[in-house]
Parts: structure tokens; sequence; C-alpha cells
């Protein structure tokens, strides 16, 4: 069963992400913080990564920049209703799988992250 961290400050998002994807097969994990998605990553051998980019503390680049030290293969899927260019070349340069802009269309969501997990 492959497994999956939805990074978000917002429980909402995660509920959604969390229901979408278990219903997929997946193992779901959340993390409501950098904190938590780095310890999460430590522990769980983690298929692929759903991270927003604003989250409060340590932002979305940072926790893929720190993601990235620990393994630089992990597909991480960005989400953010954040629009600056600087901040999407940056990530891009960090090795995204793919962007997702809110609001997203859920189901668009399932089927690219289980292209980039599933081949």
């Amino acid at each position: 069963m492959k497994k999956i961290l939805i990074v978000d400050d917002q429980k909402g998002i995660r509920l959604l992400l969390n229901e979408v994807f278990s219903k997929e097969g997946y193992k779901v994990y959340q993390a409501a913080n950098g904190m938590e998605a780095l310890n999460l990553i430590d522990r769980e051998a983690i298929d692929g990564v759903m991270l927003d980019m604003k989250i409060p503390g340590m932002d979305g680049i940072e926790i893929l920049k720190r993601i990235r030290e620990k393994n630089p293969h992990l597909p991480v899927f960005m989400m953010t209703a954040f629009e600056g260019e600087e901040i999407l070349m940056e990530a891009n340069q960090l090795g995204i799988a793919k962007y997702f802009r809110k609001p997203f269309n859920i189901l668009d969501v399932r089927d690219e992250v289980n292209t980039v997990l599933n081949g």
C-alpha cells in the first residue's frame, strides 16, 4: 500500500485529500506544519507528499528544501493559492512533481497523483 503525506495548515483541505486518497487505496498521513511533516518523513516510508506553500512557521519552500536533503527523489506535489512566479520557479528547481493552484479540481489532483505514484 502506497503512503501519502498531506501537509496543510487548513484542516478542511487535509480531510478532503485524506478522504479522496484513502478511497484510492493509499495509507494517508497528515501534518499541519513543517516539523510534523519532517518527523513523519523520518519515521515512515512515504511515497508522495501533497505540500501547501503557505504554512505558518516553516513555509512550503523551506519544507521542500528539507525534504530534498533527506530524500532527493520523493515526489512532492505543491498546492497553493499564492501566485508568486519566483516561488514557482524555486519549487520547480527543487524538483516538484506537479503544482496545483487552489481552488483545484480534486479529480484532477487525484488523477495526477495516481499517474506519478503508480506509473
